[in-house]
């Protein structure tokens, strides 16, 4: 297994580089403690197993969030299958590569507080039930959708399929609830699994389902989240060309789930109504 110590650079024949075959976590550390380290550790194995690519022992991964540094810091590990095979025909053996790097993170408490404004994106998730729910290296589709607009009034994009069902945001889950219950997007055919999103499914009843985006006009409360930035309040959507389609007043809804998912990291759990 590749370090970067040893390896500071990689090599053009590595196959994350060439195809995107690979995997990566983004992880929130607070003072060299790593927030939600078993579930990343978790989805990192089940994207090994379905990829076919080694996991990295316990003992080479547990030790890497130590060397992020005091402070609060994101710590990126990407696993590569590393280099060799034949074009797209993967080397029978893998030798994987795995590379990390951490850096100080300030996190938007102007989102917490007053909530976020957000839109629709044109771009429509291709459907893969084969790499749904996995952090793989190919995010073509978030770069074209976050490529959409560079409004910096607008917070996030809402990504929709294929089939026109909704997924999630450019990079965070999405949660909405209807008629007193919790739902988000079932995430069988794309997306991304949060990590964020499968622990607060572990402690809470939140129903994955599979709707369109007019499911959200009914919506008491829309929340975009993840493991890094924490859970943001939607107070406005707009549709596709910016225009806005949807409004929701801040409120006790809001803060009671934002304050379950900040006390998992460490986040202001409460604020001003």
């Amino acid at each position: 297994m590749t370090r970067p110590q040893v390896e500071p650079w990689v090599p053009a024949d590595d196959r994350g580089l060439a195809y995107g075959d690979g995997l990566f976590e983004t992880i929130l550390v607070r003072d060299g403690e790593p927030l939600l380290w078993p579930q990343h550790m978790a989805r990192l194995g089940r994207g090994c197993q379905r990829l076919g690519i080694p996991m990295p022992a316990a003992a080479e991964l547990d030790g890497l969030p130590a060397q992020a540094g005091p402070g609060l810091k994101v710590l990126k590990l990407i696993l590569t299958r590393g280099s060799g095979g034949r074009g797209y025909f993967a080397p029978p053996i893998a030798k994987p590569r795995l590379l990390w790097q951490a850096f100080d993170f300030a996190p938007q408490p102007q989102h917490w507080e007053s909530g976020v404004r957000v839109r629709h994106c044109r771009l429509q998730l291709s459907i893969q039930p084969l790499l749904a729910g996995l952090k793989h290296l190919n995010r073509l589709e978030n770069v074209l959708a976050r490529s959409e607009w560079d409004d910096p009034d607008v917070a996030e994009g809402v990504l929709c399929d294929t089939q026109g069902h909704l997924v999630e945001a450019t990079c965070m889950n999405l949660f909405w609830q209807r008629r007193g219950c919790l739902e988000t997007p079932r995430l069988d055919g794309s997306g991304v699994a949060g990590t964020l999103r499968a622990v607060l499914m572990e402690r809470l009843e939140i129903n994955e389902v599979t709707m369109g985006p007019e499911v959200l006009a009914e919506a008491e409360a829309v929340w975009l989240g993840n493991s890094v930035q924490g859970l943001w309040p939607v107070v406005r959507l707009d549709d596709a060309d910016g225009s806005r389609q949807l409004n929701w007043t801040l409120g006790p809804v809001h803060r009671t789930l934002q304050g379950k998912a900040h006390e998992l990291l460490g986040y202001p759990a409460t604020f001003a109504r």
